[in-house]
Formats: structure tokens, C-alpha cells, sequence
């Protein structure tokens, strides 16, 4: 819930999140549009966010975000620690298949993918690091939307489910059918129902094999090798394992 716009901190929150990615870069006039504060108010609070250095100033004279921001996000704890066990075996898993591989967490009824690794031959992704989609939307959502609290469920299935592709499974009947077969099966393939040029391969990661869900581990190839994706079960579920393991260790380390 954002800060009420009447205060400072609701101003400099608005301010902020003006910054998007089909937004990264804007003038004063537009931050101010996009916002709805006025010229002055947009740019006093744009100064003094310039001067903490949460705002930079690019040579056309646009605003983009600034390093210090990502100093502060790359911070974040319910991150870092699944970040910085998920990426060696991420590694492995890229090395075995050649494929994008990218790990996701559940904000809300929202996934924030929070690390990728892709090589130049790799499927081209609508998804990158930071980016947010609808938890039903992709394979690694609705591996994160299986395991999900009931309430966060039940408002993603009365609500309308936007159709991706042709193949996007929109029926909240026919999708709780497919989140009880994921709870059962563990690994997921999402069949072009994102994009028409992609199938994903996804899975849960755990703190500790047998704990809560903490995060999803994905597979994206192109749709032309889809008889690849039963193939990429195994390895796939051996890193899965590997990341929950390792994580209930972290996390744990007297169990």
C-alpha cells in the first residue's frame, strides 16, 4: 500500500515509482505527469532525491534511477541469502542444459524474478531480472501460486486471468485442477502460455526439502525443442533439491 500523497514520504514513494521499465528514463514534465504532482513539488523532491543519490541525471538531462538505490535493494534479506545459494547451482544447471535458467519469489498474488543466467544462444526472454508479472501468468508463477496461501488463490481465481497466447489457460476450474497437479507432481510445463515462442520447465525451492515454498526454479527453452522439456525434469528437480537443501542449512544450521 503506498504512502498517503499528502505526505513527504508519499511524495517521494509517487516520485519513485514513476521509474518503471517501459519508464526507466524521464524528464521532470513527465515524472510530474506521470505522478500528478505539480512542477514544483516533482522537482524539489527529484532534487533532494539526486542529492541522497537515489536519482541520477543522464547528459540529455532525463532522471533515471540511481546507483545508490541499488546498493540498498541488493540488501534486500529475504533475497540475498536465496541468491546467493540459488546461484552456483543455477551455474550447473545452465552448464547441463545451455538454457535460460531464472528464479522467482511470490510478493502478493505478484512473482518478481530475482536472478537469471542466459547465454547468447538462449531463448530471447519477456521476463528479466526485477521485472513483475501476475502470479498465473507464467510456468514459475504457477508453481509459486500452487503452494501459495489459500486466500492469495482463491483472489487470483476470482479474478479475470489474462490470456497470453492461445494456449494461456485462463479457466479458474481448469487451473485449480493444474495447481493441484503441480502440489502432486512438483515440476510444471508451461506450453507456450506466456509466449508462443517459449515452453517453461519450473519447480519449487524450499527451505529444506521438506519446508515451506521460499522460491521457483525455472527452465525456458524455445517452443521448437518442446519435446526437450520432459527431459529437463531430472536435472531440474536435482538443483531444485540442491537450492532447498542448502537453504534449510542457512537457515537452520542447528537442525
Amino acid at each position: 500500500m503506498s504512502a498517503p500523497r499528502s505526505t513527504a514520504a508519499g511524495k517521494v514513494l509517487e516520485v519513485l515509482a514513476a521509474f518503471d521499465r517501459e519508464h526507466p528514463s524521464q524528464t521532470l514534465s513527465e515524472i510530474a505527469q506521470r505522478t500528478g504532482l505539480a512542477l514544483s513539488t516533482t522537482h524539489r523532491v527529484v532534487a533532494e532525491l539526486a542529492g541522497w543519490g537515489a536519482l541520477e541525471r543522464g547528459e540529455d538531462g532525463s532522471w533515471h534511477v540511481g546507483l545508490r538505490l541499488w546498493e540498498i535493494a541488493s540488501g534486500c534479506p529475504r533475497t540475498q541469502i536465496l541468491r546467493d545459494v540459488a546461484l552456483p547451482f543455477m551455474q550447473d544447471l545452465y552448464e547441463a542444459t545451455h538454457e535460460n535458467v531464472q528464479l522467482a519469489v511470490r510478493e502478493g498474488a505478484e512473482l518478481v524474478f530475482v536472478e537469471r543466467i542466459a547465454g547468447h544462444r538462449s531463448v530471447e526472454l519477456v521476463t528479466e531480472v526485477g521485472s513483475r508479472f501476475p502470479i498465473g501468468s507464467t510456468g514459475m508463477g504457477r508453481v509459486l501460486l500452487a503452494h501459495a496461501p489459500p486466500d492469495i488463490q482463491e483472489e487470483v481465481l476470482a479474478s479475470p486471468l489474462r490470456a497470453w497466447t492461445p494456449h494461456t489457460v485462463t479457466d479458474p476450474k481448469t487451473l485449480r485442477t493444474e495447481l493441484d497437479r503441480i502440489r502432486r507432481e512438483q515440476v510444471f510445463v508451461s506450453d507456450r502460455q506466456l509466449s508462443e515462442s517459449t515452453v517453461a520447465v519450473a519447480a519449487p525451492v524450499r527451505i529444506g526439502r521438506n519446508g515451506p515454498v521460499s522460491a521457483s526454479l525455472g527452465i525456458v527453452i524455445t517452443a521448437r525443442s518442446a519435446d526437450r522439456a520432459r527431459g529437463l525434469r531430472e536435472p531440474l528437480l536435482r538443483a531444485a533439491y540442491g537450492i532447498s537443501d542448502e537453504l534449510g542449512r542457512r537457515t537452520h544450521p542447528a537442525d
